[in-house]
């Protein structure tokens, strides 16, 4: 599972990278590129008895479902930040075991 954590890691850098470049029209200026380097540097993760918390600049980006005894919801699940220590435990956002999950560099994306 760490290696879709870091996969999960990628791909809110290349949305932050993506969003800084308004997708690849606008050229990177010097503070663009230091931008996206501490970005990059302050994105990471810890590994809690129930869940995976991912951060971003000392920020909760979400959480990351750790196992499979949760009774609702499966090992992979992105779930959206409540709180520093706590998930929203309404549903999923998508799964980064299964792939096709939506993101934003801010965060999972909301409900629709």
């Amino acid at each position: 599972m760490l290696d879709q954590i870091q996969t999960l890691l990628e791909d809110i850098k290349a949305e932050y990278l993506r969003y800084t470049s308004r997708n690849g029209t606008k050229e990177l200026s010097d503070i663009n590129k230091r931008m996206i380097a501490e970005f990059n540097e302050g994105l990471e993760y810890s590994v809690g008895q129930k869940y995976v918390k991912i951060m971003s600049n000392r920020s909760v980006w979400g959480f990351v479902v750790k196992g499979d005894n949760d009774k609702k919801f499966r090992k992979g699940d992105i779930l959206k930040a409540a709180g520093w220590n706590a998930p929203a435990r309404n549903a999923a956002r998508g799964n980064i075991v299964d792939g096709g999950y939506s993101i934003c560099w801010t965060g999972p994306h909301y409900l629709k």
